[in-house]
């Protein structure tokens, strides 16, 4: 049995505005997408080193706050020109409470 985390509730979300979550030393941003889909990503840039919660979110994207680079919030990807890579998380949805899916970080 995958072993699930407690992260929010979905009424604690608003939609395009991220929610940060920390589990250990890990900080995950959660988003509500403007069509109501839930998606999760760990809260750190690998080009900046910065935190991608604060950034602008647009469709299933989101503009990292420090320069602007476009990540998918669906995969993690950075996008061209750029590159990099952000780890999304799986999560599970049960009676308007969010959990992280599987608990390895």
């Amino acid at each position: 049995m995958t072993e699930k985390i407690f992260l929010t509730t979905t009424d604690a979300l608003f939609p395009q505005i991220g929610r940060s979550v920390s589990i250990g030393n890990k900080k995950i941003a959660i988003f509500q997408l403007s069509d109501g889909r839930i998606t999760a990503i760990e809260d750190f840039c690998p080009l900046t080193g910065g935190p991608v919660l604060e950034g602008t979110v647009s469709g299933e994207y989101l503009y990292e706050p420090l320069r602007d680079y476009k990540i998918s919030l669906l995969d993690g990807r950075i996008q061209d020109p750029d590159e990099g890579q952000l780890k999304v998380y799986e999560l599970l949805l049960e009676d308007g409470d969010i959990y992280l899916k599987d608990a390895s970080l």
